[in-house]
């Protein structure tokens, strides 16, 4: 059974980093894709950021250069840093995996998620 859990969120004010961490059980990461997305309240789901199979990741434009996503296969575990916050980054975060190909925008192609974890920036 895949069971993905999520830490790292909390609050901080605008500039401020956190890492959030997806550690996943009865699932290995590097045959598959990983990501993270996010729902702010009383949006849709945004997809936020991917690693592929090959240590590729890919980006949302709103996040490039501010976040970055990697990978620690020994720990089965996928990060994402999150520097230079904004208060338009508050939202929950899921971590979301499949051993078939998804994309940032196709987030309904991916079969595993986690419960999320709440992320808020204060100006």
């Amino acid at each position: 059974q895949v069971q993905l859990v999520e830490s790292g969120g909390g609050s901080v004010q605008v500039g401020g980093s956190l890492r959030l961490s997806c550690a996943a059980s009865g699932y290995t990461f590097n045959n598959g894709f990983m990501a993270w997305f996010r729902r702010a309240a009383g949006k849709e789901r945004e997809g936020v950021a991917r690693i592929d199979r090959d240590g590729i990741a890919t980006y949302a434009d709103s996040v490039t250069g501010r976040f970055t996503i990697s990978e620690d296969n020994a720990k089965n575990t996928v990060y994402l840093q999150m520097n230079s916050l904004k208060p338009e980054d508050t939202a929950m975060y899921y971590c979301a995996a499949d051993p078939l190909y998804f994309s940032l925008t196709t987030p309904s192609l991916a079969t595993y998620w986690g419960q999320g974890t709440q992320v808020t920036v204060s100006p």
